[in-house]
C-alpha cells in the first residue's frame, strides 16, 4: 500500500480503538506496534487510551494475534469474588479473523466478550526474505482467499489484496505422487527440526493447556531429537489441524529451520474442503468438521486411503 493509504487506515484504526475505550467497551486491544528491528512489527497490548497512539497497521503485521486469546480469556482457578471475564479488542486480518472463528466455535473465546476489528490487507511480507531483498508476500497471502474478515464487528475500510483462487495447485501435485514418495518427502523436510516447538507456540489451534507430546502419564511420545519422536510430534500435530488449519502459515514463519509445514498441513485443508465441505472460518459450521458425523460421510479413508 502506497505511505498516505496506510497512515490513513491507521488513523481510521487508533480512532476506532480510540472510541472502544472512551465508551468503555473493552479492557485491551490486541494490536502490533513497530518492533525493535527496522520494518517489522510486533504484537501489542493496548490497555489504556494513551497507548492507542502506538498502535501500527503495515505489510510487516504478520502474526496471527488470535494466539493470544484462550489465555487471555483463561478463568483462574482461584478467581477473585466477583470476577469478570475481561472485554477485549482484537485486530484482525482475513486468517486472523478466520482463526478467531475457530477458537469462539471451540469455546476457547467467548464471542460476547470479543470485539473483532477488521482490517484491509493487501499481504504480509516476511522479515526473514526481506533481509534478503525480496518484496515477496508470505505464500499463504498469494494463496489466500479472504484477505479481509467480513464478519468483523468493526470493519476499517481499505484496499485488500484480491482473494486468490484457491486451485491447491501445489498440493494436488503432491497427492499425485506415490506414496513411498510422498512419504520420503515428509521425512525429508521433518528431519530438519530441532524440537524447539516454535511451531506449536505460534499456533492459534494449539491451546491445549499440555500438549500429547508433554504428557508423562501416559507418555504418547519422547520429546527426544531421534528422528521417529520427531516424525510422530509432527503427525500428532498436524493431524490435529484437519479442518481447522486457516492457513496463515504462522508455523512456517515461526520456524528456525525453514521447514515447508505448510505442504502438510494444506494437504489436510483440502481433504476437509473435499470430504466434509469444511474451510473453517468460511464455511459457517456450528461444530468443528472432526465433531460431527453425517449419515453421507466418506469413509473411504478406512478401506480405500488413496481415493475420494
Amino acid at each position: 500500500m502506497r505511505r498516505n493509504t496506510m497512515q490513513n487506515i491507521e488513523k481510521k484504526m487508533r480512532d476506532a480503538v480510540k472510541g472502544l475505550f472512551n465508551e468503555k467497551k473493552v479492557d485491551m486491544v490486541i494490536g502490533f506496534q513497530n518492533g525493535s528491528l527496522p520494518k517489522t512489527a510486533r504484537p501489542y497490548f493496548v490497555r489504556s487510551i494513551g497507548d492507542v497512539e502506538n498502535l501500527v497497521w503495515n505489510d510487516r503485521c504478520t502474526v496471527n494475534l488470535a494466539t493470544f486469546l484462550p489465555k487471555l480469556f483463561e478463568r483462574p482457578a482461584r478467581p477473585k469474588e466477583g470476577y469478570k471475564p475481561p472485554r477485549i479488542g482484537v485486530i484482525v486480518k482475513g486468517c486472523d479473523g478466520r482463526s478467531v472463528a475457530g477458537l469462539i466455535k471451540e469455546n476457547q473465546a467467548p464471542k460476547d466478550g470479543l470485539i473483532i476489528i477488521g482490517m484491509p490487507c493487501s499481504g504480509m511480507k516476511s522479515f526473514a526474505k526481506s533481509r534478503k531483498g525480496s518484496s515477496e508476500v508470505n505464500r499463504a497471502c498469494s494463496e489466500c482467499i479472504s484477505p479481509a474478515y467480513q464478519a468483523a464487528d468493526i470493519i476499517i475500510s481499505g484496499e485488500s489484496r484480491k482473494p486468490a483462487k484457491a486451485q491447491y495447485a501445489r498440493i494436488k501435485a503432491f497427492e499425485a505422487e506415490s506414496p513411498e514418495a510422498r512419504w520420503k518427502a515428509f521425512v525429508e523436510e521433518i528431519s530438519k527440526c530441532i524440537r524447539c516447538n516454535a511451531c506449536r507456540q505460534a499456533c492459534p489451534n494449539c491451546y491445549c493447556k499440555v500438549c500429547f507430546a508433554d504428557q508423562r502419564k501416559p507418555s504418547w511420545v519422547s520429546p527426544s531429537a531421534e528422528l521417529s519422536d520427531i516424525i510422530v510430534f509432527h503427525m500428532g500435530r498436524i493431524f490435529h489441524q484437519a479442518g481447522r488449519c486457516v492457513e496463515c502459515d504462522a508455523c512456517v514463519n515461526a520456524c528456525p529451520m525453514g521447514i515447508d509445514l505448510r505442504l502438510f498441513t494444506q494437504k489436510l485443508a483440502l481433504d476437509a474442503k473435499d470430504l466434509f465441505g469444511c474451510v473453517p472460518g468460511i464455511s459457517g459450521d456450528e461444530v468443528p468438521a472432526l465433531q460431527t458425523f453425517k449419515q453421507d460421510d466418506s469413509e473411504c479413508f478406512i478401506t480405500d486411503p488413496e481415493e475420494k
